[in-house]
């Protein structure tokens, strides 16, 4: 689902290019010629078509510039909508298992004995919440792109830390799981907190290459904090892989819908991603 087209490449060197080679081809018609035009000219046109030529150049790489500029601010923009699809898919199958829940729970009472009033409102309970559901599924068909409708993994919970921790051993790191009892902690938290060891640890073997590693996960209070750290290159003569920083951005996004920050910043000659999170079953 794209916000805009992507950027077109476009110049408009192109024409004065063409044209200064047209006025060129008429000048070399002159060779041969007498009088004191053929003197003056000649001259003029070379001067001309330099110094067309010179800005032709100019205007070909400020337009280049430009192109790469807003083929950034494109690419950007549609990790960031990407990021909301995912969140928008998360958060269909987190309401609908919930509401899945209440519609079970209010159906399973239709035989029990009850007050009339009781039983009419678990009535209205059950239909409201099929309702609900339906149009959420329906919300989610419009989000996704055409083709896309196809069986969907479930939700990461922490569960899934140790193999993400795993697959960053795989890429040459070697990273160390800190995960202290935090308690009851919502899905949503839980898919974010798994969404930013990933990328702390994706960001370090681009940016360290294999080095120690160290991802956190604790409580400070009502807040979740979840931090990557690595202290930097641990291979002499290693080069830097950087991405385009979109998946930063798209992170940045699912944390901040759920009302917490994110902070990337060097640290210790390293590097470290940190973020906390408010979890609302806290108290």
């Amino acid at each position: 689902m794209l916000a805009h087209p992507r950027p077109a490449w476009r110049t408009r060197a192109v024409p004065v290019v063409a044209v200064v080679a047209t006025v060129l081809v008429l000048a070399m018609c002159t060779v041969g010629a007498s009088g004191p035009a053929t003197r003056i000219i000649p001259p003029l046109i070379g001067g001309a078509a330099a110094a067309a030529v010179f800005w032709a150049v100019r205007r070909w790489r400020a337009d280049r510039a430009d192109y790469e500029r807003r083929l950034t601010e494109w690419a950007a923009t549609e990790a960031v909508l990407e990021e909301r699809l995912r969140i928008a898919r998360d958060m269909h199958d987190l309401v609908s298992h919930g509401l899945g829940l209440i519609t079970v729970r209010a159906a399973s009472t239709r035989h029990l004995p009850k007050p009339p009033e009781v039983g009419a409102a678990l009535a209205d309970i059950e239909e409201a919440s099929r309702h609900a559901t339906a149009e959420l599924r329906r919300m989610l068909t419009v989000l996704r792109e055409p083709g896309t409708a196809g069986p969907r993994t479930p939700l990461e919970s922490l569960d899934a830390l140790p193999e993400i921790v795993r697959a960053a051993e795989a890429a040459g790191l070697r990273p160390r799981l800190v995960c202290e009892p935090l308690g009851e902690v919502t899905q949503g938290v839980q898919v974010a907190i798994c969404k930013t060891v990933r990328e702390g640890l994706s960001n370090a073997a681009r940016h360290a290459g294999p080095c120690d590693v160290l991802a956190r996960v604790h409580r400070d209070g009502r807040f979740v904090v979840v931090s990557v750290a690595d202290r930097g290159p641990a291979t002499p003569g290693w080069r830097a892989v950087p991405g385009a920083g979109h998946g930063l951005a798209g992170l940045r996004e699912r944390v901040a819908g759920l009302s917490g920050t994110l902070s990337a910043e060097p640290v210790e000659g390293g590097f470290r991603l940190t973020a906390r999170i408010p979890d609302e079953t806290c108290p």
